[in-house]
């Protein structure tokens, strides 16, 4: 999938464009079903599949004391996008210029950049644009204007209610990770960079990957079981997340500490990603470095002894 940052990068020649546009945090079930529709059409009509999104939520620059935690890292967003088929993604600089645009010179200046816009899907609630000036109703009203479908898909629903971003990031708070999974139709996993850390693991005898897991939305604290793939390995993963009470510091951070079983050498700089499965126990404090080393034993043997 080709990663663009301009409509006019695309390069589709005389070729017409299918377009799906939204956050598409998480990439869930709602989202699948947009961006499978544009696949559809653009296999009907040999058109460019082409998903549209943005660099970080709007609310970061329209609403910042309301930005909602991410369920996906970009890298991941860009993965589950590029399965569904999606020939190019456009991810827009969202900043303060970009959200003074009303709705309807954004797509206007889309269908400018790449040409014949055969179809724009989104979900049927999505707005977009200055003051949300853009809905559905103003991009039918644009699709008669400019010759291009449009498709306003009705919302997704699992055990009655409408699957949502906001319903799987409070799946994700309360611990409800098999709810999240299947709304995002696939295994949640947190993913980010290895940063350095102070190599307590590695002191203790379980040396750990201290993972970038900023404006992540997280489970509740606790060690869980998991695993990871790394150059084509299946590892388990022994995933403490907490603030390490045992461990004295002038100022305690949160962190996101994965010990790979039976894998040796540096992980600094890669990007880890790890499916979260059972939670093992919950964080606590212990009385003594060779106390939470022995509980560190145990909970590996317990992730080693997970099927």
């Amino acid at each position: 999938m080709k990663v663009i940052h301009a409509a006019n990068e695309l390069g589709n020649g005389s070729r017409k464009v299918c377009v799906a546009i939204g956050v598409f945090d998480g990439v869930h079930l709602g989202h699948q079903q947009i961006i499978r529709q544009t696949v559809a059409d653009a296999g009907q009509h040999d058109a460019l599949a082409l998903v549209v999104t943005f660099d970080k939520h709007p609310s970061a620059i329209v609403a910042p004391d309301r930005v909602p935690p991410q369920i996906f890292s970009r890298s991941q967003k860009l993965r589950a996008i590029a399965s569904l088929g999606a020939d190019a993604l456009l991810e827009i600089h969202f900043d303060k210029a970009f959200s003074e645009k009303s709705g309807e010179t954004f797509i206007r200046e889309l269908a400018l950049g790449m040409g014949k816009i055969q179809s724009i899907c989104v979900g049927a609630d999505f707005v977009f644009g200055r003051q949300r000036s853009g809905n559905v109703g103003l991009l039918q009203k644009l699709g008669a204007a400019l010759h291009f479908q449009v498709h306003g898909l009705a919302a997704v629903a699992l055990d009655g209610q409408v699957v949502s971003s906001t319903r799987i990031r409070e799946a994700i708070r309360s611990g409800h990770l098999d709810a999240a999974s299947q709304m995002l139709g696939r295994p949640y996993a947190i993913c980010g960079l290895v940063m350095a850390g102070d190599r307590l693991g590695r002191q203790l005898g379980f040396p750990t990957a201290n993972l970038d897991a900023t404006l992540l939305a997280l489970p509740p604290n606790g060690v869980y079981a998991g695993c990871t793939k790394l150059n084509e390995h299946i590892y388990r993963v022994a995933l403490n997340l907490g603030w390490r009470p045992t461990v004295a510091a002038a100022k305690p951070q949160l962190r996101v500490e994965a010990h790979l079983l039976d894998f040796s050498g540096e992980l600094y700089g890669t990007e880890v990603e790890v499916e979260i499965g059972e939670k093992l126990r919950a964080e606590r404090k212990f009385n003594s470095p060779a106390e939470l080393q022995a509980q560190i034993a145990r909970d590996v043997a317990a992730v080693r002894g997970k099927v």
